[in-house]
């Protein structure tokens, strides 16, 4: 007989006093089966007091390490369930989009649902100027770089499968965790769906912990960085074209005034450009070794999940 499905909500939270009692008892209305896991990161209120007054069904831990990215890592490393749902713990995102999040993970198999906020409400009640400016810049970037059609890259309300939680290898230590998410997902071709869903500005009061321009340059560079490890191929071999682009335009005088005068009177250029060459062609050839690697490790990740969801189903009819 196949065991009933769980679902768990987990709720990292940092200085949310405000906003983290109606956030936990909205998704408890909403998903009266689920486990509310409230994670504080170190709050210097009463964050963890009230939340811990919740009742039985209000789990809360605390996680020492500063930064949603190592919260997350935490959340996902010590709980197991059949659905995850991650929500913000500042009241900015509805739990009436819980339950349909968790049908399409349970019921329609999806690995990750989307919360998308930028086809709703977000640009009405964001009121911080350039968050919608970089919200538009990531997903860009990431759709260009992985040719994908993701609307929202960096929301933080999401549904999980079981599998793509313990396949999921987090690096990242802070805000930039729901960028590497998304890279992740897209790249290891996980099941992606994205719900349209109501956003709402923090309430009075509530003080977001995101900077624009430090948080925002974390993102960039993890976005390099990935696109680097994801996208060899690509990353080394566009180094390799403007180095040898290079080579050719300091080449090309050189050997005119060869063909004309029979003599090389600009050693430096020449051995310049004989420099620029070479780095292309060692790029190019580093990006080509490090692609078979990829591929390798991707063959190699599918088999670990192919084990895992049969020993997941294994266990739930046992």
């Amino acid at each position: 007989m196949e065991k009933q499905k769980s679902i768990t909500v987990l709720i990292p939270c940092y200085n949310e006093e405000k906003t983290v009692e109606k956030v936990a008892t909205d998704f408890m209305k909403a998903l009266p089966e689920a486990v509310i896991y409230v994670y504080d990161n170190n709050s210097t209120d009463k964050t963890y007091e009230i939340a811990s007054s919740l009742g039985e069904r209000v789990v809360v831990r605390k996680e020492y390490r500063q930064g949603k990215g190592n919260v997350v890592r935490s959340m996902f490393r010590q709980i197991d369930t059949d659905c995850y749902i991650m929500t913000d713990g500042d009241d900015t995102y509805s739990a009436e989009h819980a339950r349909e999040m968790a049908d399409l993970v349970l019921n329609e198999g999806y690995d990750m649902v989307i919360g998308d906020r930028l086809s709703s409400t977000y640009f009405q009640e964001n009121k911080r100027m350039f968050h919608g400016f970089g919200n538009k810049l990531i997903r860009n970037l990431i759709n260009g770089l992985f040719n994908s059609n993701i609307q929202d890259i960096m929301t933080g309300y999401r549904a999980f499968s079981y599998e793509f939680v313990k396949m999921m290898p987090i690096v990242s230590g802070g805000f930039e965790i729901e960028t590497e998410m998304t890279i992740n997902a897209l790249d290891k071709k996980f099941s992606i769906k994205e719900i349209p869903i109501n956003f709402k500005d923090r309430p009075e009061g509530s003080v977001s912990k995101l900077n624009t321009f430090s948080d925002g340059a974390k993102v960039l560079k993890t976005i390099a960085v990935m696109f680097k490890e994801y996208r060899p191929m690509m990353f080394f071999g566009a180094i390799a074209a403007v180095f040898i682009i290079i080579a050719v335009i300091m080449f090309a005088p050189v050997l005119a005034e060869y063909f004309e005068t029979h003599m090389v009177p600009r050693f430096p250029t020449l051995i310049f450009s004989l420099g620029c060459a070479i780095v292309g062609v060692l790029s190019f050839a580093i990006g080509l070794i490090l692609d078979v690697i990829v591929k390798k490790n991707k063959q190699d990740f599918i088999v670990r999940l192919n084990i895992l969801s049969s020993q997941r189903r294994n266990s739930q009819k046992g």
